[in-house]
C-alpha cells in the first residue's frame, strides 16, 4: 500500500486524486502550510467530492491530508485580502455532508476550525496519535459557516463544545478518542492502511444499503427514539417500495 506521500510525490497541485482500487483518495496537498485550504482547495472540493459520489466505480471516499497534517482550516492571508476571501462563496463542510457514500476522514496532525468542520462533516473519523484538533474562530475573530455549531456538540456534548469553543483549546488524539471525536487512534505509519482497511470493507457491502442506512442516520440524529424509530419504518417502506435490494429485517 502506497504511503499518503507516495501519492503526492509526483504533483505540486493543492488538490490531489487517486484511485485505489474501489476507493477514491482525495488529498489535501499544501503540506508547508499545514494544508490550509486556499481558494484552489475549496474550488476544487466542491466538484471532487460530486464527482466521487457520481462516479460508479466508486464505492468508498477517503479524505486526507499531505506532510502529516489534515489541515489547519482556512488560509488566513487570504482571509484578509477580500478579494481571495469572497473568490469562491464555496461550502467543504457542505459538500462532504452531501456525499451519501461513505466518506472517511483520516487526520494526521492539525485538525483546525475550517478543517475540523470539514473532518466533522464526513461519515466518520480515523485519527493517528499526532492528530490535534481545535475550534478556533474566536481566537482569530471570525465566525463558523462550515457546520461547526452543529456538529462539534453532536459529537462531544454541548459542555465540550462551548469549551473548545470559546478557548481555542487544542484537543490531543487520546481525549478526542474519550470524547467521541474519532472513531480510532493508531499511529502515524498504520494511519493509511487502517484508513485502507476500513474502506475496503466498505467496497465488500451493499452500496445501496450503506447509502440508505447514512442517510436515515443523520436523519434521525437527535431525534427521540419513537420518532426515529418511526423514521426507520418510513424508511424501510421506502427500500422495499423502490425495490433497492434484499428485504428489511
Amino acid at each position: 500500500m502506497p504511503t499518503v506521500d507516495e501519492l503526492v510525490a509526483t504533483t505540486e497541485e493543492p488538490l490531489v486524486v487517486r484511485d485505489l482500487g474501489a476507493v477514491r483518495v482525495v488529498i489535501l496537498n499544501r503540506p508547508t502550510k499545514k494544508n490550509a485550504m486556499s481558494v484552489a482547495i475549496r474550488s476544487g472540493l466542491d466538484s471532487v467530492l460530486s464527482e466521487a459520489d457520481a462516479d460508479p466505480t466508486v464505492r468508498a471516499i477517503v479524505l486526507t491530508g499531505a506532510g502529516g497534517s489534515f489541515s489547519a482550516g482556512f488560509d488566513l492571508k487570504e482571509l484578509a485580502d477580500p478579494t481571495l476571501r469572497d473568490a469562491v462563496p464555496s461550502n467543504p463542510g457542505g459538500s462532504a455532508r452531501a456525499v451519501k457514500k461513505p466518506l472517511i476522514a483520516a487526520v494526521s496532525g492539525p485538525c483546525m476550525t475550517g478543517g475540523l468542520e470539514l473532518a466533522l462533516s464526513c461519515a466518520f473519523i480515523i485519527a493517528d496519535d499526532t492528530a490535534l484538533f481545535a475550534d478556533t474562530h474566536a481566537k482569530v475573530g471570525i465566525f463558523p459557516r462550515w457546520g461547526m455549531s452543529a456538529l462539534l456538540p453532536r459529537a462531544v456534548g454541548i459542555r465540550r463544545a462551548k469549551q473548545m469553543t470559546v478557548t481555542g483549546v487544542f484537543v490531543n488524539a487520546a481525549t478526542a478518542l474519550n470524547w467521541g471525536l474519532v472513531n480510532e487512534v493508531t499511529t502515524p505509519d498504520a494511519l493509511f492502511d487502517r484508513v485502507m482497511e476500513l474502506a475496503e470493507m466498505v467496497v465488500a457491502g451493499s452500496a445501496a444499503s450503506q447509502s440508505a442506512q447514512l442517510e436515515l442516520l443523520v436523519a434521525q440524529d437527535g431525534e427521540p427514539v419513537a420518532a426515529a424509530l418511526a423514521a426507520e419504518d418510513v424508511a424501510a417502506a421506502q427500500w422495499v417500495a423502490a425495490g433497492r435490494g434484499g428485504p428489511t429485517v
